[in-house]
């Protein structure tokens, strides 16, 4: 059984309070290696999944037209987002660069697949097979934090549009839309919680013993 020295404990825990949602004004035009783009597929891959149904499949998009398409998604979805929020959060929704899917050095679809025969742990709560792909996310997460490439989710997508521009077939389910390169810097706190667009939680508002 491997032993953690105190040590790996420490860079762990930085590397997850170090780990940033990253938009594209903090990518810098600099290409991953292949290698790095490796390391982070294999610990999608290696994230936990209910059954060991492994249920991820990852596209990996370069190509300029493609991204144009996705891009165009964003804005279409973004403007129709901008007008739930009023107020001062009104105005700052619009300051806010949420997506970084031309200036990234390349974006990750992450898809779920399911299966067509009963899946051992989905009996019961069928999305822990999407919750595993969430898994196989953060996974990939920290390791481009590790890494020093930055990794930013577009979640203001219509996920139907981008799975016929990608051509996914159809029982796949998109989950995550990854905008991924390396950057000026990364913030030394979430870029909205510096902005206060909301406050961070303690622990003790979400912890809650035996029953609610």
């Amino acid at each position: 059984m491997d032993k953690f020295t105190s040590k790996d404990i420490a860079t762990l825990e930085n590397i997850i309070l170090s780990r940033r949602d990253v938009r594209g004004n903090r990518f810098i035009d600099k290409d991953i290696s292949e290698e790095d783009l490796e390391k982070i597929l294999f610990a999608g891959i290696n994230a936990p999944s209910v059954g060991f149904s492994q249920p991820w499949e990852f596209v990996v998009v370069k190509d300029t037209a493609i991204r144009t398409k996705i891009k165009q998604s964003f804005i279409e979805e973004n403007d129709k987002a901008a007008k739930l929020f009023e107020g001062k959060k009104g105005d700052a929704y619009t300051l806010l660069k949420l997506e970084g899917i031309s200036e990234a050095a390349l974006n990750i679809a992450v898809f779920y697949k399911p299966e067509a025969h009963p899946v051992l742990g989905q009996t019961s709560m069928k999305e822990a097979g999407v919750f595993s792909v969430v898994c196989a996310i953060q996974n990939m997460w920290l390791m481009a934090r590790a890494l020093g490439v930055g990794l930013g989710w577009v979640s203001i997508l219509d996920p139907n549009k981008v799975k016929s521009i990608l051509n996914a077939p159809g029982n796949r389910q998109l989950i995550g839309y990854l905008c991924l390169g390396h950057v000026d810097f990364f913030y030394e706190n979430p870029e909205l919680e510096k902005l206060k667009w909301e406050k961070r939680k303690t622990i003790e508002e979400v912890l809650i013993y035996n029953h609610y």
